[in-house]
């Protein structure tokens, strides 16, 4: 499974700003042109692996838009009910789990 993101080779999320200054809105698309459902899983959510599903665009990626206070954040995804991790993330760290998780940082 390829992760994508606009178009390159990567996964993960873009940074831009939101309505509320202290938060940003942050852009998530990934390329699972084959899956049934693509959630998003993380520290911003409680690690709720249903309560924040991607929509599918018609090119095949699945995105998703979140708006996050400036800070740390650890994800992952929900893919057809298997954990998968962002491949296209910079920085990763280890889950009790034994996997790893993608850190994201909002500045």
């Amino acid at each position: 499974m390829e992760i994508l993101r606009k178009g390159k080779r990567s996964g993960g999320s873009r940074e831009k700003k939101a309505k509320n200054p202290a938060e940003r809105k942050i852009e998530f698309s990934f390329n699972f042109p084959e899956a049934k459902g693509v959630f998003l899983a993380g520290d911003f959510n409680g690690w709720d692996a249903q309560s924040l599903p991607l929509e599918k665009n018609e090119n095949g990626a699945w995105e998703a838009k979140l708006n996050l206070s400036p800070g740390r954040y650890e994800y992952k995804l929900m893919v057809d009910g298997a954990w998968t991790q962002d491949f296209g993330c910079v920085e990763m760290v280890p889950n009790p789990f034994g996997t790893r998780n993608c850190v994201l940082r909002v500045e």
